[in-house]
C-alpha cells in the first residue's frame, strides 16, 4: 500500500530508519522504524510549535525524544510523494503503513463522514496534483529538498510583475487572498496548465508545501504582500 511520505533516512541516534508522512487524522507526522527488531512509533507534529507530540503509546527507552528531533531534523525539507516498501542498505525490506502500531481508540470514518471532510485542505492529497509535481521539480536542491528561499524569491517576482495582485494591494485585499491568487496563478503557469485551481485545492497545496518545513512555505511572500499593504495605509 502507497502512503505519502517523504523518503526514508537513517538515523544515529538509534539503529532506525525514520520518514515524515501525511497523517489519516490530518495534519504530518514522524514515523520511525527501528531496525535491530521489529518496533516502531509515531509522532503528529504540532502546527503551532513544530514539536512532535506522541501519537499513540511509545516506549521512550526504545524511541527517546532525541531520535524524533534528529528525524525531524533530517526530512526538513524534503517533498512527499506516494511510496510504499522501503529498503537501506543490506536491510531487508520493511512495509510501512500509515498508522502507528498502537491504537488510537478512535473509530473508523463512515463513507459519509469521510466526504465530509475530504474538503479540508490538511486532508487532500495534493501530491498526484501537476502544480505540486511541477513545484517540486523546479525548486528542489540536489539533495532532494526544497528550497524555500528560492521558490519565495521566484513568486514574490511574479507578484511585483501582477497588474492584479497591484490591484487587489490597492483595494486593501487580505494578504490570505493575495496569498491565494498568487499561488494559484503562478502554480498553473509551472505546471503549464490553462486553469489554475479553485480555491480550496489551491489552500490543500499550500497545505502541503507547508507541511514539507516547520515553517510557513510562504513566509517570505507574505511579508513582502504584508509590507505592500502597509505603505498603502
Amino acid at each position: 500500500m502507497n502512503i505519502i511520505r517523504t523518503s526514508a533516512v537513517e538515523l544515529s541516534t538509534i539503529p532506525a530508519i525514520a520518514y515524515k508522512q501525511k497523517l489519516s487524522a490530518g495534519g504530518a507526522g514522524i514515523k520511525i522504524l527501528r531496525l535491530d527488531l521489529e518496533a516502531s512509533a509515531v509522532g503528529s507534529i504540532d502546527k503551532r510549535t513544530g514539536e512532535i507530540v506522541a501519537y499513540g503509546k511509545i516506549d521512550a527507552k526504545l524511541f527517546p525524544p532525541e531520535a524524533f528531533d534528529e528525524a525531524l531534523e533530517l526530512v526538513a525539507g524534503l517533498p512527499y510523494s506516494a511510496r510504499g516498501k522501503i529498503a537501506l542498505k543490506a536491510y531487508a525490506e520493511v512495509e510501512v503503513e500509515d498508522v502507528p502500531d498502537e491504537d488510537d481508540g478512535e473509530a473508523a470514518e463512515d463513507e459519509s463522514a469521510a466526504e465530509e471532510i475530504s474538503e479540508e485542505p490538511d486532508k487532500l492529497d495534493m501530491t498526484h496534483s501537476a502544480e505540486y509535481i511541477a513545484i517540486v521539480e523546479r525548486y528542489s536542491d540536489e539533495n532532494g529538498k526544497l528550497n524555500y528561499t528560492l521558490m519565495n524569491k521566484d513568486f514574490i517576482q511574479f507578484a511585483s510583475r501582477s497588474k492584479v495582485v497591484t490591484t487587489m494591494v490597492a483595494e486593501r485585499a487580505k494578504t490570505d487572498d493575495i496569498v491565494l491568487f498568487v499561488i494559484k496563478s503562478r502554480a498553473a503557469l509551472i505546471a503549464g496548465k490553462r486553469e489554475s485551481l479553485d480555491d480550496v485545492y489551491a489552500a490543500a497545496l499550500i497545505a502541503t508545501l507547508d507541511e514539507i518545513n516547520p515553517r510557513s512555505a510562504f513566509k517570505e511572500l507574505k511579508a513582502h504582500l504584508n509590507r505592500l499593504l502597509a505603505r498603502k495605509k
